[in-house]
C-alpha cells in the first residue's frame, strides 16, 4: 500500500500569509506545507483522507483517481475542497464517509450538493454515515475508523493494517488505544513544540503517544509554522520520529 502527504500543515498553511519568519520566507520546499490532507492507494483502490481548500492544487499533481473520501471531521481547512471533486464525477458519484457530526456539517454547508433537484455540474456525492470501531471496505482496501478527541470534540482517525493517520488530535481515550494495537507506521498531528494549544498535541505529546501505541516510524503532520524550519527539526527528534513534508511518500 503506498501512502502519499498531499498536504502537512496546519488550518492557516505554510508560509502564512504576512509572516516574515525564517520559516515562512525559507526557499527549502520542505518548509512549504499546504492543508492536511492524505492518499492511501492500492493497485487497484485510491482513497483520499480529508478534502481541504488545497485539494484542487494537490491534485494537480496526482493521477485521475479516488474511489472514496474518508473525511476526519468538518472544520474548514479539513472539507473546504468538496466542491473540487466535481472532475471525479465523471465516471459516477463520490462515496464520502464521515461520522454523523460531520456528515450533518457538510449538508448544512453545501445543500446544494444534496438537494432532491440538483443544480447542474455540482458534485455527485454519496455521503455515507460511518461510525468508531466499525470497520468500512473500499474497493480492495478495510479502513477501521478511531475515535479521538479534537478539544471537546470527538472527530476520526482512520487505521489501515499496520498504518494510522490521525490528524487535530488533542487526546484519545485508553479504550481506543487496543484499535491502534500492532500499528508500525504512524502519521499523527503536532502543532508545535512549545505553548499549549487547546485542541491540538504538540511534539512532546506526539512523541509519548506514538510510544505508547508502539509505532516504529512516526511522522509528524498538521504543523505550524511555529514548529520551525524542517531540517533543525528532524535533528531534534528522536529515532524513529520525523517531521513529513507534502508530497512524502511511504510504502507500508
Amino acid at each position: 500500500m503506498k501512502v502519499t502527504l498531499l498536504g502537512t500543515g496546519t488550518s492557516s498553511g505554510v508560509p502564512t500569509i504576512g509572516c516574515c519568519c525564517d520559516v515562512c520566507t525559507s526557499g527549502d520546499p520542505h518548509n512549504r506545507r499546504m492543508r492536511c490532507s492524505a492518499l492511501v492507494e492500492t493497485d487497484t483502490t485510491r482513497i483520499l483522507i480529508d478534502c481541504g481548500p488545497d485539494f484542487r492544487q494537490q491534485m494537480l499533481m496526482q493521477s485521475f483517481r479516488i474511489d472514496g473520501i474518508l473525511v476526519t471531521h468538518a472544520h474548514y481547512d479539513h472539507v473546504g475542497g468538496i466542491d473540487d471533486v466535481r472532475p471525479f464525477c465523471t465516471f459516477g458519484d463520490i462515496d464520502v464517509y464521515a461520522d454523523v457530526c460531520a456528515a450533518k456539517a457538510l449538508r448544512q454547508a453545501m445543500p446544494y450538493c444534496f438537494a432532491e433537484n440538483k443544480y447542474p455540474n455540482i458534485p455527485d456525492i454519496s455521503l455515507h454515515v460511518i461510525s468508531p470501531h466499525v470497520p468500512l471496505t473500499v474497493g480492495d482496501i478495510t479502513v477501521m475508523p478511531v475515535e479521538v478527541m479534537h478539544g471537546s470534540m470527538p472527530i476520526l482517525g482512520y487505521r489501515f493494517g499496520r498504518f494510522a493517520y490521525i490528524t487535530d488530535m488533542k487526546s484519545i481515550g485508553d479504550e481506543e488505544l487496543p484499535y491502534l494495537d500492532g500499528v508500525d507506521v504512524l502519521v499523527v498531528n503536532a502543532l508545535r513544540f512549545v505553548k499549549e494549544h487547546h485542541s491540538h498535541q504538540l511534539v512532546d505529546d506526539a512523541v509519548d503517544f506514538a510510544r505508547r501505541i508502539g509505532s516504529q516510524r512516526t511522522l509528524l503532520i498538521h504543523s505550524s509554522h511555529h514548529i520551525g524550519l524542517h531540517e533543525d527539526v528532524n535533528r531534534m527528534l528522536p529515532d524513529g520520529v520525523e517531521l513529513a513534508y507534502d508530497g512524502q511518500t511511504l510504502l507500508v
